[in-house]
C-alpha cells in the first residue's frame, strides 16, 4: 500500500482523477446529504488531511474533497492567481447538485474568501478556519525561518520542527494515531520534494497572507484553535467583531484542529448556526 493510500484507508469515499476547469485535479467524493466541500490550506499533501474527519461528516453530507491545483496529486497551474482559482473552483462545484457549504483552510482560505465575495449565489454557507486573510496577518518569525528550513530540506527533523508548531500537543495526537500520523508526515514530506508543488507552496505564502478587503454576502463563521501559533486566536477575534461573523473556538488546538481534537471540531462544525 502507498503512503497516500495508509492515509485515506477505510474512508467512505472514492479517489477519482479528472479535469476540473482544465486541471487535472485529484478529488475524494462520497456520502450522501447536502453538499459539503473541503478546501485543505497550504500544505504539500492536499487534501488527505482532512481523512479525521470524513467518516463522520460522510454521514451527513455529500463530500467533495479536492487536492488544489500544484498540491497533493492535481497537476499544476502556470499560475495560482484568483482568476484561476476561481475558474477552477466554479468547475468543482459542479459536482454539487446545489450551493453547498465550502469549509476552506488556512493559506487557500483566502482565495476562497475573495471567491464568496465576487460569486455569492454559488456557495450556500462559508466557514473559515485559521484563514490569514480576514485581517492584517505577518507571519510569525519563528514559524517563517521553520518553513524555509523545509522548504529548502523537507526532512523528517524539519518535519518535526514544522508540526510542533501547528499542534498544540503533537506529542498526545502521535500517541492517539501513530500510524496514520506517520503516514501523514511521510506523504507530506514527499511531496515537499516535487518542484511545481514548491513553486505552488511559494505562490500561496506570498499572496495568500495579504489582508482583503471584499465584502462577503454569504454567511460565514469562523473556526479557530485556541492555541493556533500560525495564525493567532487574536486575529479572528478582531474580524469576527468587525465583520459580524460568529466565531467558534476550538480550545486545546493549534492550526488544525480536525486532526488534533477532530471530535472538537465535528461538533463545531455540525452545529446550526445562530
Amino acid at each position: 500500500m502507498t503512503v497516500r493510500g495508509r492515509l485515506l484507508r477505510g474512508l467512505p469515499v472514492d479517489e477519482r482523477r479528472g479535469q476540473v476547469g482544465g486541471v487535472a485535479t485529484v478529488v475524494l467524493e462520497g456520502g450522501d446529504g447536502p453538499p459539503l466541500v473541503l478546501l485543505h490550506g497550504g500544505i504539500e499533501c492536499g487534501g488527505a488531511y482532512w481523512a479525521p474527519v470524513i467518516p463522520r461528516l460522510a454521514e451527513q453530507h455529500h463530500l467533495v474533497v479536492p487536492d488544489m491545483p500544484g498540491l497533493g496529486e492535481s497537476d499544476p497551474v502556470a499560475r495560482l492567481d484568483q482568476p484561476t482559482f476561481d475558474d477552477w473552483l466554479k468547475a468543482l462545484l459542479e459536482l454539487c447538485d446545489q450551493p453547498p457549504t465550502l469549509i476552506a483552510h488556512s493559506l487557500v482560505g483566502t482565495l476562497a474568501a475573495r471567491f464568496a465575495a465576487t460569486h455569492p449565489t454559488r456557495l450556500q454557507r462559508l466557514v473559515l478556519y485559521g484563514v490569514p486573510g480576514i485581517g492584517p496577518y505577518r507571519m510569525p518569525i519563528g514559524l517563517r525561518g521553520i518553513a524555509v528550513r523545509f522548504a529548502l530540506r523537507p526532512s523528517a527533523a524539519n518535519m518535526e520542527r514544522f508540526e510542533r508548531w501547528a499542534f498544540a500537543d503533537l506529542d498526545a495526537v502521535r500517541r492517539r494515531a501513530p500510524d496514520w500520523m506517520d503516514a501523514f508526515s511521510t506523504y507530506t514530506r514527499s511531496r515537499a520534494r516535487v518542484p511545481h508543488v514548491k513553486r505552488t507552496m511559494r505562490y500561496l505564502v506570498a499572496t495568500c497572507t495579504k489582508q482583503m478587503h471584499d465584502r462577503i454576502d454569504v454567511p460565514t463563521t469562523l473556526i479557530w484553535g485556541a492555541q493556533d501559533r500560525f495564525v493567532p486566536l487574536a486575529l479572528a477575534e478582531e474580524a469576527g467583531r468587525r465583520l459580524g461573523w460568529p466565531l467558534k473556538v476550538i480550545d486545546d488546538a493549534g492550526h488544525v484542529p480536525h486532526i488534533e481534537r477532530p471530535g472538537a471540531f465535528l461538533e463545531e462544525v455540525t452545529r446550526t448556526p445562530r
